[in-house]
């Protein structure tokens, strides 16, 4: 086999009463060559397991032991592993002795290689395996299927124990399953932030109840709730607090398109966009010179990189402009900085603004979009992550503060004050609207 070289893999492996096989699936571990490290969780082992790894970790440096306080479920202790791995990659491995560590370098590869961001691997894709239990069998079927249905995946083997990511990704993602059902929820979760998928045939050596195989018809009950579940249902909070509004907005074509014919005469060639989100407004940036789409939230982030990573002149970048970090970006030398549905969730709204100031080249522009009316300022608002909304008065200080031209300021949606004064102040609403009263303004930096 040959020597692949990656960053650092964090080797996941929940453990609970696998004295039989734990010390001989470790060693295995440790022998594939590629940098890595062996976080075992233990899920309070009663049959001496705990002890056998705390053994080897005493004279195998990489592996890293950990003891659940309470026996919780592999779902508990693949999530305790997942906060506590260090690699670049991680991947999943059971303590038994069903799935072949030598399979590491080809699960990883499409990683390595850029093209993916999870990897399953896919126990009935064309390797040799042993031959086991037809209703086994046609329960993993069953809920590969049905798993497929709610996520629009074509996955083989959605049960299967190995499954690799770019730790960003999985650690990015809260995850809640304590037992079995972790499998469909990891599934639902990186389907519906748009990862890359790819799936790679694995070899597989099934064992046994009596070997000490555990997972029963209830589990695959279970299951089943879980991929209803996530599948169906939205998890809040598992994303970003404006990840409703992102994402209505984004599906709001017309109003998309109303607000670029406002903002179109300003841009120029060279543009920062500052929280892109799903890019529902790069796409109109599309044909530019540069065009840098940048959110601070990883799932975002993600969500940019796989929807563009193919456009030239497009790139992306994880930027804060409440940080100093943002002055990394300023190489690109742009001549417009985008700010739409940014600065309502700033807490320092005018240092960014300052950022953005000095960021542009000189006579670039900077492009602000934002909810308009304070007295407004209701449920709403908070329920998205709102700091505050703007009066046009303050907004124009605050651009003069930073050292901006106003070259133009003017309100977008006036009709909507009305509603939203209900909706948010009367009737406690926490939903975001289609649209709603609206600041746009212009600063220009000095030549």
């Amino acid at each position: 086999m040959n020597d692949v070289r990656i960053p650092l893999l964090s080797v996941i492996v929940p453990c609970y009463n696998e004295r039989a096989t734990v010390a001989e699936l470790l060693r295995r571990v440790r022998e594939v060559p590629v940098d890595k490290e062996i976080v075992v969780i233990d899920d309070q082992s009663t049959d001496g397991s705990r002890d056998v790894v705390a053994a080897l970790a005493i004279e195998w440096p990489e592996i890293r032991h950990f003891i659940q306080l309470v026996n919780m479920g592999k779902g508990a202790a693949i999530r305790r592993g997942i906060a506590e791995a260090r690699g670049d990659v991680v991947l999943i491995q059971d303590a038994d002795l069903e799935y072949d560590p030598e399979e590491y370098p080809k699960l990883i590869q499409p990683i390595v290689d850029g093209h993916a961001d999870v990897v399953f691997g896919s126990r009935f894709e064309g390797y040799p395996r042993r031959v086991m239990l037809f209703w086994h069998r046609m329960g993993n079927t069953f809920l590969t299927f049905l798993s497929n249905m709610t996520t629009n995946l074509d996955l083989t083997d959605m049960e299967t124990c190995y499954k690799v990511f770019r730790r960003e990704v999985i650690q990015s993602i809260p995850l809640r399953s304590n037992r079995f059902g972790i499998e469909p929820e990891i599934t639902a979760k990186v389907a519906r932030r748009g990862y890359r998928i790819f799936e790679v045939p694995i070899s597989y050596y099934g064992r046994d109840y009596w070997e000490g195989k555990k997972i029963n018809w209830k589990d695959g009950f279970s299951a089943l709730w879980t991929i209803l579940r996530y599948g169906l249902l939205h998890d809040r909070d598992s994303e970003p607090r404006t990840f409703t509004q992102v994402r209505r907005r984004s599906r709001l074509q017309r109003y998309n398109r109303w607000v670029w014919d406002r903002i179109a005469p300003y841009v120029g060639q060279r543009v920062l966009e500052i929280g892109a989100g799903s890019g529902a407004m790069t796409r109109f940036l599309y044909g530019r010179e540069l065009i840098l789409a940048t959110d601070r939230e990883t799932p975002y982030v993600d969500r940019l990189r796989n929807a563009f990573r193919r456009r030239p002149g497009i790139f992306v970048d994880r930027v804060d402009l409440e940080s100093d970090s943002a002055f990394s970006v300023a190489h690109h030398r742009f001549d417009t900085v985008t700010c739409i549905n940014v600065l309502e969730h700033a807490a320092d709204d005018l240092g960014a603004l300052r950022r953005a100031h000095q960021l542009l080249e000189p006579g670039g522009r900077v492009i602000v979009f934002v909810p308009a009316g304070r007295a407004l300022f209701g449920s709403m608002d908070r329920g998205i992550g709102h700091a505050r909304r703007y009066e046009k008065e303050e907004l124009v200080e605050k651009l003069q503060q930073a050292g901006f031209e106003v070259e133009y300021i003017g309100f977008q949606n006036r009709t909507a004050r009305m509603a939203w004064w209900l909706n948010a102040k009367l009737f406690a609403r926490r939903a975001l609207p289609s649209s709603g009263l609206s600041i746009i303004a212009i600063g220009r930096k000095k030549a």
